[in-house]
C-alpha cells in the first residue's frame, strides 16, 4: 500500500520506468524498465537528520536477499569499480554508466527535478535512473511543489 508521499511522486514524475541498479558481490547491475510498482516493493521510509530538518525521505534501499532476486533479471555491467568517478558520487557515476552505454549520448550531470523529465531517453522512454541507496523524493520538497 502506497503513503501519500509514494503516491504524490508517482503521479507527478515523468518517468516512463525506472532503471534500478545495485551492488552485490562486487559486481554491478542494472534491472531495466522497472515499473513504479515493481520499484516500490524496495523502498523504504526514513527520516532525514534534524539538521536538516526531521523530515520523511522515501530511499530505494533493497535488502540482500531482495539483491539476490534480483540477479536474475538484471544485466550485469562489471565491477563496481565502474561507479568510482572523480568528482561524481556513486549515483551520479552509475546515471552516466546507464546513459553512455545504453544511449548515444554524452552524459551531463544536472538537477532536473523528477517531475520534469527522466535521467535519459532510452528507447524513447524517459527513464528514471537509481542505484540502491538513493532517495527517491522527500516530504519537504512533495509539500513545497505539490501541496
Amino acid at each position: 500500500m502506497m503513503n501519500w508521499m509514494m503516491e504524490t511522486y508517482h503521479k507527478n514524475s515523468a518517468a516512463d520506468e525506472y532503471w534500478f541498479g545495485f551492488v552485490l558481490n562486487h559486481l554491478l547491475y542494472v534491472v531495466c524498465g522497472m515499473s513504479f510498482e515493481e520499484l516500490a516493493t524496495l523502498f523504504k521510509m526514513d527520516r532525514a537528520s534534524s539538521k536538516r530538518g526531521g523530515f520523511l525521505k522515501i530511499r530505494i534501499k533493497a535488502t540482500t536477499p531482495a539483491l539476490k532476486e534480483l540477479v536474475g533479471k538484471a544485466v550485469l555491467l562489471g565491477t563496481e569499480s565502474l561507479l568510482e568517478l572523480d568528482g561524481y558520487n556513486k549515483g551520479e557515476a552509475f546515471e552516466k554508466v546507464i546513459t553512455e552505454r545504453f544511449t548515444t549520448e554524452q552524459w551531463v550531470k544536472d538537477s532536473v527535478p523528477f517531475w520534469q523529465d527522466g535521467d535519459a531517453i532510452i528507447n524513447g522512454k524517459k527513464v528514471q535512473i537509481k542505484l540502491n541507496g538513493a532517495e527517491l523524493t522527500n516530504e519537504k520538497t512533495l509539500k513545497k511543489y505539490f501541496g
